[in-house]
């Protein structure tokens, strides 16, 4: 590699995807770690080493009273996370440095928070080992990591055939022609080899349905994580290895479902790993149970154990806020081996009283829900899957929410403008949530001709098609195309109706519109 190779064998011709990723939210750090009886940190200031567009980033700053700080190598990401910074006037600092670079820039302050989400399993080990000294270096003493990877057993089956893909498009995939044409190359040749029935296909039929999916996925998404030099799944003991001179030991699963084993594990499965008394080992296997391929986890500098009367007393102060339509709620959840059906007796009840979407602390909905025969552990158990499904959240104070509300306004309206023309970012930044808030493209432009003075679903709807078919686009059905303006507006009309009566309300409430 030449010097000159500023991207460390990392894909830097194609962009990034424009992701939003909820668990790089610090707030949700307080109801896992409370979970598992653990302290947490107030955090002040928090970093995440490659943010690719910033999306993430921005709304985290822009929703909150953290200072973030924050580098991605590729400078047009880099460029157009600044530009996003500058928009919200929040208190963000990001740069375009090199891991290298940026971990020992003198300026910086220490962190309670740092985050690396998708980066460690495509990095070399020497920028692995800059990321070690930094945490050792610049993450406080009760300082939180959040970092998620490819792990293994999970990835052990189609590890080889990854290989091939980027072994062909490196090879074999023409010069000049672009990654994304190399991608599709690489794809092609490997449905070839599949049809010549190679043994390693036949004993591992799962690899031709994992190649259908990796067709359906966005090019620049396959072309990070698939196609850069250094791609390395590993197991959580080796990672626990590398993170130890840093003095990290791990907390819990960053993923809030993951902390219920009477979900995820048959009884005979739960009785082994209750048998395991060494962490490190329990978790690993509970990565084979699951066949695990990506973890989100969280680490911490010098973990201390609550007290039960300062577990509880800590969970009733918790803030929690319904954040989607009560009547848009199914009572299932996804897991591994398929969907499972909540207890409505338990659920429906405490839905039912967060369905105005008036924030209300734990102790608070303790207090609602008496006469439902639902116990503190139950009520618990249930807001960790409502949390963890996406329904439910957590809140900052109001004293911070009042604060960031101007960020918060800023920012979405600049991506909300910017919806006019692509349907790239997905997502709004709400000041009660300190983050982000799922947002469509015909959504945000409802929204935009709402703050245009348009004040009916009607007018929004003719106001979203005015703006697709200006730039020759139409809607698409089941993977048909709307030829005409009638068909385009009546369906826009009905998603205008049903924005009006269902999401609205709660984008209301959550301080976005």
């Amino acid at each position: 590699m030449s010097d000159t190779d500023w991207t460390a064998g990392y894909v830097a011709d194609i962009g990034y995807t424009y992701g939003y990723y909820t668990q790089l939210n610090p707030l949700l750090i307080k109801l896992a770690f409370l979970n598992a009886g653990l302290t947490f940190p107030n955090v002040g200031t928090a970093c995440e080493l490659g943010f690719g567009q910033g999306v993430s980033t921005n709304i985290h700053a822009a929703a909150s009273v953290t200072s973030w700080y924050g580098t991605d190598f590729n400078p047009s990401q880099a460029s157009f996370a600044q530009e996003l910074a500058t928009t919200s006037g929040a208190d963000v600092h990001l740069f375009d440095q090199s891991f290298a670079e940026f971990c020992t820039r003198p300026d910086l302050p220490d962190f309670d928070f740092i985050g690396l989400h998708g980066i460690w399993s495509w990095i070399s080990d020497d920028n692995r080992a800059v990321i070690i000294d930094f945490l050792r270096r610049k993450l406080k003493v009760g300082g939180v990591l959040y970092i998620s990877y490819n792990t293994l057993p999970g990835w052990s089956t189609f590890a080889p055939m990854r290989h091939l893909l980027t072994q062909h498009a490196q090879i074999i995939g023409a010069e000049g022609h672009g990654i994304v044409n190399r991608i599709n190359g690489a794809l092609d040749f490997a449905d070839k080899l599949l049809e010549a029935k190679p043994r390693f296909g036949l004993q591992n039929p799962q690899i031709e349905k994992r190649l259908e999916q990796l067709r359906s996925h966005n090019r620049h998404y396959l072309a990070h994580e698939y196609f850069n030099r250094d791609w390395l799944p590993m197991h959580f003991a080796t990672m626990a290895e590398w993170l130890e001179p840093a003095k990290l030991t791990y907390a819990c699963s960053a993923n809030y479902t993951d902390h219920l084993d009477v979900i995820n594990f048959t009884p005979e499965q739960n009785s082994l790993l209750n048998d395991i008394s060494d962490p490190i080992l329990k978790e690993t296997v509970r990565d084979f149970i699951v066949n695990q391929q990506f973890r989100k986890d969280y680490w911490i500098k010098g973990a201390r154990k609550l007290s039960n009367l300062e577990r509880t007393e800590a969970l009733q102060e918790q803030r929690i806020i319904l954040i989607t339509p009560r009547d848009t709620i199914a009572l299932q959840i996804s897991l591994g081996g398929g969907k499972a059906d909540l207890n409505e007796s338990i659920y429906s009840p405490i839905l039912d009283i967060l369905a105005d979407h008036t924030p209300r602390s734990i102790s608070q909905l303790t207090d609602a829900i008496q006469g439902h025969n639902i116990g503190s552990s139950q009520l618990l158990q249930s807001l960790m899957i409502l949390i963890g499904k996406g329904d439910v959240t957590l809140m900052q104070d109001e004293e911070a929410s009042s604060k960031a509300r101007a960020h918060t306004d800023k920012l979405n309206r600049f991506l909300i403008n910017r919806a006019r023309s692509n349907n790239e970012i997905t997502t709004l930044a709400s000041p009660l949530t300190a983050g982000g808030i799922p947002i469509n493209r015909f959504e945000q432009l409802f929204l935009l001709a709402r703050i245009k003075g348009q004040h009916e679903p009607e007018a929004w709807a003719q106001f979203a098609w005015n703006t697709l078919s200006s730039q020759g686009q139409k809607l698409i059905v089941n993977e048909k195309t709307l030829e005409s303006a009638e068909e385009n507006l009546t369906l826009l009309k009905q998603y205008a109706q049903n924005f009006n009566t269902k999401k609205l309300p709660t984008l209301i409430a959550l301080q976005i519109a």
